[in-house]
């Protein structure tokens, strides 16, 4: 087992805002697990972290994959003694296609392969009555329901957007089922903002150069300094579920419902099932 020290998983954490907050998050005293696909993109960041002071590893993550999700973080629940944060960062936009397991690509990546990952981490987070963080977007506003019955289609829309604006309700949805069913624990959404990070990479070259001034976005320290926020801010009996940068702020009414959270928490067990995501641990 790892020493006791104040423990945080990033995921998506070798570039972008991921690798901002954690270099805000890095001092003497702190271990940082950095979840990624890639142990060479994540490398440089490792050092700069280790060089803050921090203790700092990678773990191999590949969210476009149920089973996988539940190893690893099945893997890393062996050896934590507890955690203290996980922030769900990593994900993808602009992007269409399906996942390994069939599943439209945005809503698979970005809440799926997520829920499988932490499902696998609960018993961890709950041994140090930690935190779960879940980077949303406003995009989560453009989304008028769950099209359940196109999750198990190939992203439809040229730009990916409206696909990414349902994923991103789902991500809010988890958060708000997490409350109800581990009280123990405390759990929040955040809107980093509108950032200039390779969340866009896969958008055509000619958006992809304007998107920035287009769009105004702000650049990735101010992302990773919303996601620091979140996991670091104090939250009492009635914490918001919902931060838009760093102010709380109601999200939509969709994402409210907790009929609708109910099902996406069902429906996400059933697809981890199949896909042998589901975590018996948790």
């Amino acid at each position: 087992m790892m020493n006791d020290r104040r423990t945080l998983v990033i995921t998506g954490a070798n570039t972008g805002i991921g690798a901002a907050a954690a270099a805000q998050l890095a001092r003497p005293g702190v271990r940082l697990i950095l979840a990624c696909r890639s142990e060479e993109k994540t490398r440089p960041v490792l050092d700069r972290l280790r060089e803050a002071g921090a203790e700092a590893r990678f773990v191999a993550l590949d969210l476009t994959d149920l089973a996988g999700a539940r190893r690893a973080g099945e893997a890393l629940a062996r050896e934590l003694d507890g955690l203290d944060v996980l922030i769900n960062n990593a994900g993808l936009a602009g992007q269409r296609g399906l996942t390994r397991d069939g599943y439209e690509l945005a809503f698979g990546v970005n809440h799926l392969g997520h829920f499988a990952f932490t499902r696998a981490l609960l018993p961890r987070l709950r041994a140090r009555r930690g935190r779960v963080v879940n980077v949303s977007s406003g995009s989560h506003r453009r989304a008028r329901e769950i099209p359940w019955g196109r999750l198990r289609e190939a992203t439809r829309s040229v730009s990916g957007l409206d696909e990414y604006g349902v994923s991103k309700l789902c991500n809010l949805l988890f958060t708000a089922e997490l409350r109800r069913r581990e009280p123990e624990l405390s759990a929040v959404a955040l809107n980093p903002g509108r950032i200039a990070s390779d969340i866009w990479r896969r958008v055509p070259p000619g958006a992809r150069t304007l998107l920035p001034w287009l769009l105004r976005m702000k650049p990735v320290s101010f992302g990773g300094a919303t996601l620091v926020h979140a996991a670091e801010v104090e939250l009492g009996d009635d914490a918001p579920l919902y931060f838009n940068k760093q102010r709380a702020e109601a999200p939509s009414p969709l994402a409210l419902r907790e009929d609708l959270a109910r099902a996406l928490w069902d429906y996400s067990l059933d697809a981890c099932a199949e896909g042998g995501g589901d975590a018996e641990a948790a």
